[in-house]
């Protein structure tokens, strides 16, 4: 099995359109019709792939340090990461977030830091996330939609 990933420009949507979470992940990771419905000049759109086939989503955010006081200014943010609902338990999520640093440093070049949060209770990516190189800060960020979130980073240059 052979992960990549790769960039999406916004009329790309059908490329990613088929993939679902189950409902009550909803809540933590959103959609994909979601994330190109909102309009976001400072977000750049990524999918995975197994092979040819197409298994999971996410968005790097530009402009994090905007909304999250714990981000520098050129710091990146990771978010709407998702991992197709019939993909899920395989390992797609952590190999992929391994990935994420030697995939970004050529895109985000300024970048040194990539951050996320996750909600406390959606143990399943907390720990899918720490498996794939992101440290947990110790931070609880208290303004999640869905609750509080655990603030995580993951080194991009060394």
């Amino acid at each position: 099995m052979t992960l990549t990933l790769f960039g999406l420009a916004s009329k790309e949507q059908p490329r990613v359109a088929h993939l679902r979470v189950a409902p009550d992940q909803i809540r933590f990771s959103g959609t994909v019709a979601q994330a190109f419905e909102t309009a976001e000049t400072n977000v750049d759109f990524h999918g995975i792939a197994k092979d040819s086939s197409v298994v999971g989503f996410f968005k790097i955010d530009r402009g994090y340090s905007a909304k999250y006081d714990f981000a520098t200014p050129t710091d990146i943010g990771l978010r709407a990461f998702l991992i197709d609902l019939g993909q899920q338990e395989k390992g797609h999520g952590t190999t992929a977030c391994r990935a994420l640093p030697a995939y970004l440093n050529p895109l985000y070049p300024q970048a040194k830091t990539l951050w996320l949060t996750v909600n406390v209770i959606n143990l399943a990516a907390v720990r899918s996330y720490r498996n794939g190189g992101f440290d947990d800060t110790g931070q609880i960020w208290p303004h999640g939609e869905a609750g509080p979130q655990h603030v995580m980073r993951c080194a991009l240059h060394a």
